[in-house]
């Protein structure tokens, strides 16, 4: 491990626990850069300092002592503003009503404690993440690191998350993917994102948009990385009415089990699908699905039961009818600062009648039952996570969504997806692509993800100008 700042979570916490990096000092050092370059990245609405220095010095004891919490002991995590910390305010993205003070705190924090994790600070959404350019005119956007000229969108809801860990702020972060709020950013930053099954993490202490989509998953620099957080963070939790009564599972040890990739089949992306799709996206996209052949996967090329535009279309409907029924009360109010084009998107669902939303619910579980019969004979589709890179926030149109195209289809499906990088614009600007896999199968999608990142070594770049 030649630098902390980027090293995985999984290096940092091995050091830690052999003595070669106590807590205090990655926090330390994680600190100074957030001091050096937060104000220009604004990834994060509000750092712990001293409450995590204290926790650092308190777990540097315990392992002096020879007692270890868990896998996450000593590293550093930040958590979007949509979770629950006691004692901690909670805005989520907004200005509309003034920050409250949590009197709870969210399952997520309590496991991420629970395992040893320094909570490192919260981080900027989009306001009440309905929204994927990651864009927020009443908080401010993040600044997308790979750009330190010119201000590029980090990509949404989970703006901030993304781009703390693509600064090296932190060891890892929390997102939510409700439309693919996780993929999204961590595919325009350069890192890897996890968009887990509905229920598999618990959402208590979250607050909601999108109920039958909302999910909870973890940022981080490796896939191995994410199957950590994963281990951590799953398990049933009776106080989320979504959370699936499954036996936690050690997703980790998994990923090594096998003969690895070979024989795989992998459903590519459908000609009809490609259109309207960046021609530098397409082109690193066409290389990654070379990477997999030469791992012995096999293509399969077939077409989706449903458009991914029929599917943006209903997931976008459904998005806005919950939307407004959890928010449509607040954002009704004339006087309050709301971003336009979020409470845009909140007041369609207004417009959306009973009869029609359990229209799009029956549309929604035919869709799932249909993309499972397709899967068959199927171990993963791999697709662009992005249609497009990041552009510059000047250039936004708030009133297009392409950067929805590839992921709200895997949420209106209940499917898992794991997006990670998987080259670069000529502009110097990540490229991702994920793996898609059914419910509750996050190992298949990891097992895929670690042999193309093993083969690619992509996610090993590092912003420039940041790297230090």
């Amino acid at each position: 491990m030649k630098s902390t700042t980027y090293a995985s979570l999984e290096q940092l916490a091995l050091a830690i626990q052999l003595g070669e990096l106590s807590s205090e000092a990655l926090l330390q050092a994680q600190l100074a850069r957030i001091a050096r370059h937060g104000d220009k990245l604004h990834a994060f609405t509000d750092v712990y300092a001293d409450e995590a220095l204290a926790t650092a010095r308190g777990l540097d004891q315990m392992t002096r002592a020879g007692i270890r919490l868990g896998p996450l002991h000593g590293v550093t995590v930040a958590v979007k503003d949509l979770f629950e910390i006691e004692n901690k305010s909670i805005a989520a993205g907004s200005k509309a009503r003034p920050p409250r003070i949590s009197t709870t705190s969210a399952a997520v924090v309590e496991r991420l404690r629970g395992a040893g994790a320094v909570v490192i600070g919260k981080t900027h959404t989009v306001e009440f993440a309905f929204g994927g350019w990651g864009t927020n005119s009443a908080m401010g956007t993040p600044w997308n690191p790979w750009d330190l000229q010119t201000h590029r969108t980090p990509g949404g809801s989970s703006s901030g998350s993304a781009v703390a860990l693509a600064a090296g702020l932190c060891s890892a972060s929390i997102g939510t993917d409700t439309g693919g709020s996780v993929r999204i950013p961590a595919g325009l930053c350069g890192v890897v994102g996890l968009k887990t099954t509905r229920g598999l993490i618990s959402r208590h202490g979250l607050i909601e948009l999108c109920p039958t989509h909302d999910t909870v998953g973890p940022l981080t620099r490796t896939v191995r990385d994410s199957a950590i957080l994963l281990d951590v963070l799953s398990g049933h939790d009776p106080r989320d009415p979504a959370s699936l009564p499954v036996r936690p599972r050690a997703v980790l040890p998994q990923l090594d089990v096998g003969r690895g990739v070979e024989g795989m089949r992998v459903w590519t992306l459908p000609e009809a699908e490609r259109l309207d799709v960046d021609a530098e996206v397409l082109a690193a996209y066409d290389e990654a699905l070379q990477v997999l052949e030469d791992l012995g996967m096999e293509r399969v090329e077939r077409e989706l039961p449903q458009s991914c535009a029929e599917s943006m279309r209903v997931a976008g409907s459904l998005m806005s009818a919950e939307g407004y029924a959890n928010l449509g009360t607040l954002f009704e109010q004339d006087g309050l600062e709301f971003d336009p084009n979020v409470r845009r998107r909140i007041l369609l669902g207004r417009d959306i009648s009973s009869a029609q939303y359990i229209h799009l619910l029956k549309l929604r579980e035919q869709a799932k039952a249909d993309m499972l019969m397709a899967m068959d004979g199927v171990d993963v589709c791999a697709f662009p996570t992005n249609a497009i890179a990041a552009i510059p926030v000047s250039d936004v149109d708030e009133l297009a969504t392409p950067l929805s195209r590839f992921g709200r289809f895997v949420n209106l499906l209940d499917l898992c997806s794991l997006a990670l990088p998987a080259g670069f614009t000529r502009a110097g600007m990540p490229v991702s692509m994920q793996f898609i896999a059914r419910p509750l199968d996050e190992v298949r999608a990891l097992r895929v993800g670690q042999a193309f990142e093993r083969a690619t070594l992509w996610h090993e770049a590092v912003p420039p100008g940041l790297d230090e």
